[in-house]
């Protein structure tokens, strides 16, 4: 399906600093809860199922692109407030979506 410019236009992507990461145990399929700063953005919550290639110690302190504008979702026991982007690759291994250098939290991707 092709989307138009102003479609694409809509998606809200920054990036932003992983702060808090830890196993999310009440969730269905194996997957990380964390908090991630997003500068003037704010503090948002979200769960990302990116286990098979990270472990929470080593996410605090990176930085990710994230979606910002989807509603809140509610996954088990806490709402999602953005969506973590990454490569999928088979067996369900994500590689995480990073800039190349340190950027300003909440800097837009475009």
């Amino acid at each position: 399906m092709k989307i138009d410019w102003k479609d694409f236009e809509k998606i809200e992507m920054r990036i932003g600093t992983i702060l808090t990461a830890e196993n999310f145990e009440e969730a269905r399929n194996p997957a990380y809860k964390m908090t991630i700063d997003f500068g003037e953005f704010g503090i948002r919550k979200t769960s990302a199922q990116i286990t098979k290639l990270y472990n929470p110690e080593e996410l605090i302190g990176k930085q990710i692109v994230a979606v910002m504008n989807f509603p809140p979702k509610q996954i088990a026991n806490i709402m999602s407030e953005c969506l973590v982007l990454g490569g999928v690759e088979g067996e369900g291994k994500v590689i995480l979506l990073q800039p190349e250098q340190g950027v300003k939290n909440g800097t837009k991707v475009g």
